[in-house]
């Protein structure tokens, strides 16, 4: 089974959302079947933690499948994610030992596509919703389906997870916005990591032809981003080694504090941790 290489990033960038507040399968193979779905996924009821997901959230109210395209779907493709989709309902359908699902129960599909073309949304038939904002086209309402073309969404915060899935000038644009995002910002490290990580298979020729200029200076960017927070954070767990070893040496705060830079609150909260 042949795998591109931005399926795989693709994969690994959802996975890092979503296995937080559900079950997620990469590379799902279809009960009876020689297919699989790119990314499935299964929410969990009780999930807290998808506040800041914006678009992405409410995306995953249900079960679904995930197909990330790099490139302009063809018909095909778009028949095989389809096709696929209909499997896994029927094997869910099978499951629950029922003659026809609920439709809310049902998993839908969701067709990530970095950019589009107006014949293909057309021959799609892919509307846009009253309720849905602008680049999220519908299928037929019996196929629980739709195309989201990443490339024509809002830029706003509640789309700028989706949009790092772009290319070229929409991935550049989203890129910078996590760089511009406050230090202590509980996803910017999470993105910043596996930013890096494409950067570096883009640098070892695995990755032939997957941005433009402007995209790659966006991800070197984040590369070096990435290594400065990473040299920091090694200094600082340097200098919090230090300070542990001499506050079991019983010095003075003060002392610690001149000898390390660290405040007298953080050293407090270091003593805490040791007296644990």
């Amino acid at each position: 089974m042949t795998q591109n290489p931005f399926d795989q990033l693709a994969k690994q960038y959802l996975e890092e959302f979503l296995a937080p507040i559900g079950t997620v399968q990469r590379q799902y193979e279809i009960p009876g079947e020689s297919k699989f779905v790119d990314v499935w996924f299964v929410p969990n009821p009780d999930a807290t933690q998808t506040e800041d997901l914006g678009l992405l959230r409410r995306m995953v109210q249900q079960p679904c499948l995930f197909e990330p395209y790099r490139n302009v779907p063809t018909r095909t493709e778009v028949r095989v994610s389809v096709m696929k989709l209909v499997w896994i309902q029927e094997d869910e359908r099978r499951k629950a030992k029922l003659d026809e699902l609920p439709e809310e129960a049902l998993p839908c599909l969701w067709i990530l596509a970095a950019t589009t073309s107006k014949p293909l949304l057309e021959e799609a038939e892919g509307r846009v919703k009253a309720d849905w904002m602008p680049g999220v086209y519908f299928l037929s309402g019996i196929f629980k389906s739709a195309i989201v073309a990443i490339d024509q969404l809002p830029e706003t915060e509640d789309t700028l997870w989706l949009r790092v899935l772009g290319r070229d000038r929409t991935q550049e644009r989203a890129i910078r916005e996590v760089l511009a995002l406050p230090p202590d910002h509980h996803r910017r490290n999470t993105i910043l990591r596996l930013l890096t990580n494409w950067k570096i298979r883009i640098d070892l020729g695995e990755l032939v032809n997957f941005c433009d200029s402007e995209a790659i200076m966006a991800f070197s960017e984040a590369f070096l981003e990435w290594e400065r927070q990473t040299q920091e954070r090694s200094k600082q767990e340097a200098v919090e080694a230090i300070a542990f070893r001499m506050l079991q040496k019983n010095l003075p705060l003060e002392t610690i504090s001149e000898v390390t830079g660290l405040t007298m609150e953080y050293l407090q909260h270091l003593q805490a941790e040791r007296d644990r």
